[in-house]
């Protein structure tokens, strides 16, 4: 098993290292939250907005953190958006628990740009986790 999934501690988390030596990778912050765009994406600009605070998923986090989450998923729709006029819609998630597929527990919320014919069929879309429950 994955450590970082063993243990829910700071030490040896990617998302906190970003804040103290990998910091050239931040695209953009405030307070409580940062944005990064992700090392393994799913679709060109796919930007992982990351809580600052060490807490394992998005149902740990103060109202607060979620208002700075929030800030950020619309200042990177906007700056995606102005970057790349291919961009015509988002995927927003997140997986909350290793059953969820969570492999680094530290809250991080995924915003992934989508552009025509990047999918055949793109309805359902995050309803497909679960292959064969998607269609309706």
């Amino acid at each position: 098993m994955n450590q970082l999934l063993r243990s829910p501690s700071k030490i040896d988390c990617v998302f906190c290292e970003f804040q103290i030596g990998n910091r050239g990778r931040i695209v953009q912050e405030n307070a409580l939250a940062y944005a990064v765009r992700d090392a393994f994406p799913v679709a060109s600009g796919h930007t992982l907005i990351v809580s600052k605070r060490h807490v394992a998923d998005y149902f740990g986090l103060t109202l607060d953190e979620v208002y700075a989450v929030n800030e950020m998923l619309h200042g990177q729709q906007k700056l995606l958006r102005e970057a790349d006029p291919s961009i015509e819609a988002y995927n927003i998630g997140m997986n909350c628990g290793e059953v969820a597929g969570q492999t680094v527990l530290h809250c991080h919320v995924h915003l992934i740009p989508r552009r025509m014919g990047d999918s055949e069929d793109p309805r359902g879309g995050v309803r497909h986790v679960i292959p064969g429950k998607g269609a309706y």
